[in-house]
Order: C-alpha cells, then structure tokens, then sequence
C-alpha cells in the first residue's frame, strides 16, 4: 500500500449547480444530498480505506486551500496542492504527479473527481484495487467505465474492445464520444460496448509521465525542472510561473484520446458524477406525483409534479401548477427553469457574470 497514492481533484467551480454552488464555495465544499458530509469529505473517507492517509492529496486552487483544510484537518499543508490558476485537469494532474514521483518513483496513482457520488463503497475499494495492481504490472493508463442505464447525453462515453483483454476486466480503448444527441446514446446503448466514462484513472507515475512526455512535452517539462523546488520555500513562485506558461487542457483531450495504451475496466458501484441538478433529482426522496423538496417544512404545492425544489430553510413557497421544473434558491438568487433545461445552467451563469459582474456567480 506505501506505493499506493491517490490525487483528488477540488478544483472546479461547479457551475451547473448554480445558485448553491459559487466561485467562493463550490459544490465539493457542499453537503448537497444532506448526508451530513460535504461530498470532498465523503470521496476523502472511500479513498482511506484504499490508500494511507499521508498518500492521499488534493488538487485544487489556491483560493481554496482554506477550505480544504477545514473539511479535512487529517490532512498536512504539503497534501494540499494548489494551482494558482484554472488549466483544466492536465496541468494539475501533471504537477501533481511530478510532486509524487519524486517522493516515490515507483507510485501507483488513482486520480479521482472529489464531488462523485459513490452509492457501493466496498466494490468501489475492490474494484480501485484491482485496477491499482494492473498499474503495477503493466505499462497502461487505466480509466474506469460506468455500466450505462439510459442513454444520457450529459457524460461522455468509452467505447471499448471486448476481444482485446491486457487482464481481467481491462478492454483495450476503442473511441472516446463527448456528451453526445440522444439519437447516437440510444445507439451506444443498444449496441452493449459503450461505458460511461467515469473521470476516475488509475495508472502508475512512470506510465503517465511518459505520456505526458509524448503528448505534452512542453507541460511535462515544465514540472520536471520543478522537482528541485518542491516541497521548498520556492515551491510557489516556481509553480505560479510555470502554470501561466501551460495550456488549457484536459487530461482526456491532452492524453486519454491520444494514448495507445488506454485500457477501460467496467464498473457498476452506484456511480453519479452528481453533475446536474437532475441527477439530485433522481437522487432524492420523491413525493408520490414525484416532487424532490428540500427543506418541505414551508414548502406548499398545488397541481405540481416532478419538481426538484432548493430553498433555505425556513423559506415560505408556494407552487402552482409546475410539473417538471427546477426551482432553486440561495445566494440572494431565485433559479426556476424546466428540468428539459439544465444543461443551460451553464451558460446562465456566463451571462449572469456578464450582466451583472461577479457578484452572484
């Protein structure tokens, strides 16, 4: 287990959980399915039971440091790594591992989305280890599937070789598919060789460094002169310069789609990637006309179904006639919108911001 790591990625901003999730308290911080826990908190306890304590670090951004170190006081200052601005999942997947690599050459590294929803922890450990002990052996960047149940067009999808086998479980990559129509889901779905792709990657620190030699020469150089300052008091200026100088990509454009040796392993743990306010939705306690409302202490609907409805505490509401809807408020800032409609959350906070400055975003 010593050469066992894990890289938690807290970085975003979770946009499409707009108006709960802002710039200055993103969605990981937040206990969206009122667990008790915030959802960084509870992606920290899984991966626990899977590496030690001290091997496990987080990627985010600088401006949120403070509040990892409140949701996860375990951890030390060095485990907290800090991208002084937004890249995309490349850079900081790159600086992140360079910082491992150095502490152990021989790291296996699962890399992991810090805001996922886990509903069977204990295949989530057995299946993370089997994936961890195929790093070891061979030279392969391992990616892990979602056995799809509907044709949803807000994940992207792996297709993958069911003759080409590197071990158990582990179908050579076929085509990556970005979010694709409903009309091309269904057809993925029906032909019974497509996963989802789950954002979760297991590899070992040779095998993506030598990727990111290949692919992102520029990048993997960049943090491989920083290795002389890490874990030193030039450790940020060297970084805060070196990211300016690193292009805007992700690790699956950047290297996923590029690679020769990318290998998919099925999963089925009860996954959700907890992207939309749709997939709370179909998270929740429902009604019996299918309303999902939290805080329902004050909350009155008449000839309404289908709703998921976000309000504070103590918040009077009254809903008449909405069936299918999203209604979502926080932050000084009244959200309702068909839930047909969710993926346009996105591109609502862009013209918010645009309009009216960052002050609601």
């Amino acid at each position: 287990m010593d050469n066992n790591f894990a890289l938690i990625m807290a970085g975003g901003v979770g946009s499409r959980f707009w108006p709960v999730s802002r710039t200055s308290f993103p969605k990981q911080f937040l206990d969206i399915l009122g667990t008790g826990q915030s959802l960084i908190q509870t992606t920290f306890a899984r991966f626990k039971k899977i590496v030690p304590v001290e091997n496990i670090y987080i990627l985010t951004n600088e401006i949120y440091r403070s509040l990892v170190q409140e949701h996860l006081p375990e951890l030390s200052a060095h485990q907290i790594i800090c991208e002084p601005v937004m890249r995309n999942t490349a850079p900081c997947i790159a600086y992140g591992t360079a910082k491992i690599r150095k502490i152990n050459p021989k790291a296996n590294i699962v890399v992991a989305p810090s805001d996922h929803l886990i509903l069977d922890t204990e295949n989530f450990v057995e299946t993370i280890n089997k994936a961890l002990k195929a790093s070891e052996i061979h030279d392969c960047l391992i990616t892990l599937g979602i056995k799809p149940s509907r044709p949803d067009t807000g994940y992207g999808y792996i297709q993958y070789a069911d003759d080409e086998l590197l071990c158990e479980d582990l179908h050579k990559v076929k085509t990556f598919t970005e979010k694709p129509s409903l009309e091309i889901a269904e057809t993925f779905l029906a032909s019974g060789d497509f996963l989802w792709n789950s954002g979760i990657f297991v590899w070992s620190a040779d095998s993506i460094n030598t990727a990111f030699d290949k692919f992102l020469p520029d990048m993997n150089e960049i943090f491989k002169e920083g290795e002389k300052h890490y874990n030193t008091e030039t450790e940020v200026e060297y970084i805060q310069a070196g990211f300016q100088k690193c292009v805007n990509i992700s690790i699956d454009y950047g290297i996923m789609e590029k690679a020769d040796n990318v290998y998919v392993m099925p999963a089925d743990f009860g996954w959700s990637d907890l992207g939309t306010w749709a997939s709370v939705y179909d998270l929740s306690e429902k009604d019996y006309v299918g309303n999902a409302v939290t805080n329902k202490e004050r909350v009155i609907m008449y000839d309404s179904s289908n709703c998921m409805v976000n309000v504070p505490k103590g918040k009077m509401v009254i809903l008449e006639g909405l069936h299918d809807y999203i209604v979502v408020e926080s932050n000084d800032t009244l959200l309702i919108c068909p839930r047909k409609n969710e993926q346009h959350v996105k591109q609502i906070v862009v013209d918010v911001k645009q309009k009216f400055g960052q002050e609601y975003i």
